[in-house]
């Protein structure tokens, strides 16, 4: 098997095991502080989010491009020197902005979002921009050796550490108010980052071939065709980073104030978007954990194709990439709109945000594809081009969303249809500027197959809830229901071969018991 599908089957089980600890932790701070509660702790967020994205500086997608490119030439050094330079620009950086939040925060909290608790939250997030500072360029060192397990292991680490502290701190606040559970909440992410980050380092001692410490001042001050290299790759990445986090710090703060315009109440208002950021949102990017596996995996894959001249390798792992992420997302969609109200009330005990989730659903097949698609940019160095055209798709949602969410007709659905305008927008900005460079061929019969199965799965799954099981508990129908859209779906894709023989025994253990159900090679 190749490191890069290796590298994406260690990374995919990882992600799929953090994004369910991922919602338990939601479901948690769901059930203690309400949808008024997740509303200050999702205003906060995108303002994390935000100064990480200035800390990282793009570093983690340029370490990995880089480390990739001299682990495949065996200079060891260069690795080191990575490093060493990496490590010197996210810490000074993680000091100056640490401060500056907790003295912003005050001012965020007053006259931006219209919400004075949100101060609370904002100010638990500050401790953790250092710790993920540092973290982010180890875990681009270990993507650029394409070693996904301790990547993996730290992802795993951070939630459950997170999961075990989560239920006490928001318990322990809750007294004091919903915005001190909120705060409490993102203190136990601190100790989850904190916790991931001393596994990272272990990971690291454990694994290097070199010795950082030694010379490091000397060679950080030497580094300065290393720092060049760097920034290369790093500003324009940065600069979709820091776009799309800029758009998300914007994005609460327009839709509160375009609320307030279309004379929606504070406490509905963030109430309204806290059903749209912390329940539906999430439900709809739990299916990304495949395809965030794979642009992780396929930055180090494309830049080591790209530095040795193999093209038809790198359109080898795009068609592989989007054949991947259409197929699941697909499936994904499909469930979650045909299960979208009896999910949301089993996990939450509401089902209000439902109707965010099958507005959405369709277009965020759309998300699924953008992610591998920018990792393929920023392999390629077209990571301005990837830019642009996040500058492009951020503009028009933060405008979709300030002309409709203040009509009164429109709401909160008006961001909702804004989320979807810029996700297909950049989507195909992406996709277009792709296919400038990679030779490419667009399987048209495949997709619509597999669109046509996946529709043909989502009826089976709704008739079995809907007519045949009515007799049983929610959580059995739910489940069983699940399971046989699920059935269908991969029999059916193996029967027209759409999954194929040679694709399932890469796969170890599994792949070669269903290979023998696939109809063609």
């Amino acid at each position: 098997m190749s490191k890069f599908l290796k590298g994406t089957l260690i990374l995919i089980a990882a992600s799929l095991i953090t994004r369910v600890l991922g919602f338990i932790n939601r479901i948690v701070i769901a059930r203690f502080i309400g949808e008024e509660g997740v509303g200050l702790y999702m205003m906060a967020l995108p303002t994390l989010f935000l100064v990480i994205a200035i800390t990282q500086f793009g570093l983690p997608v340029a370490i990995s491009k880089f480390v990739a490119e001299a682990h495949a030439r065996g200079d060891e050094r260069k690795v080191k020197k990575i490093l060493v330079v990496s490590l010197a620009c996210t810490f000074s950086l993680s000091m100056i902005f640490t401060p500056l939040l907790i003295i912003l925060a005050p001012i965020l909290s007053e006259t931006l979002f219209t919400d004075q608790r949100t101060i609370w939250p904002l100010l638990a997030i500050a401790p953790v921009v250092p710790i993920i500072a540092i973290s982010s360029v180890l875990r681009g060192y270990f993507q650029g050796k394409q070693n996904m397990k301790p990547f993996a292991l730290s992802q795993l680490i951070e939630q459950i550490v997170r999961i075990t502290f989560i239920a006490v701190l928001t318990k322990t606040f809750l007294p004091y108010g919903i915005e001190y559970a909120a705060a409490g909440a993102m203190l136990a992410s601190i100790i989850g980052e904190l916790a991931s980050l001393l596994y990272l380092l272990r990971a690291f001692k454990l694994k290097k071939h070199f010795k950082l410490r030694k010379g490091f001042f000397k060679m950080a001050h030497s580094g300065k065709d290393t720092f060049t290299e760097l920034m290369g790759i790093a500003v324009p990445t940065t600069g979709s980073r820091m776009i799309g986090s800029f758009a998300w710090f914007l994005e609460p703060i327009v839709v509160a104030q375009s609320l307030a315009i279309a004379g929606v109440a504070t406490t509905v208002a963030t109430k309204q978007y806290g059903e749209l950021t912390g329940y539906a949102l999430p439900l709809l990017m739990l299916p990304s954990f495949i395809t965030s596996s794979l642009a992780t995996s396929l930055v180090p894959a494309v830049s080591e194709a790209k530095s040795i001249g193999n093209m038809k390798l790198i359109e080898h792992r795009l068609q592989q990439t989007l054949n991947i992420t259409f197929s699941t997302g697909c499936l994904a969609v499909i469930a979650l709109y045909v299960f979208a109200e009896p999910l949301l009330e089993l996990m939450y005990g509401s089902s209000n945000a439902a109707v965010f989730i099958k507005f959405l659903a369709p277009f965020f097949v759309m998300f699924y594809f953008q992610i591998p698609l920018q990792a393929m940019l920023q392999a390629l160095n077209l990571a301005r081009a990837a830019m642009i055209n996040s500058l492009i798709g951020a503009i028009v949602k933060i405008v979709v969303i300030f002309l409709l969410a203040t009509k009164e007709n429109f709401g909160i659905m008006g961001a909702a249809m804004g989320i979807a305008v810029g996700t297909v927008l950049v989507t195909f900005l992406h996709f277009s500027t792709v296919l400038k460079v990679v030779p490419f061929t667009i399987h048209v019969r495949s997709y619509c197959s597999a669109l046509l199965i996946g529709l043909i799965s989502g009826a089976s799954g709704y008739y079995m809830f809907h007519y045949l099981l009515t007799n049983f508990s929610i959580s059995t129908r739910l489940l069983s229901s699940l399971t046989i859209l699920l059935i269908t779906y991969i029999v059916l894709m193996l029967a027209t071969g759409n999954i194929k023989k040679s694709d399932l025994k890469r796969i170890p253990r599994i792949g070669h018991f269903l290979a023998r159900f696939a109809w063609r090679p």
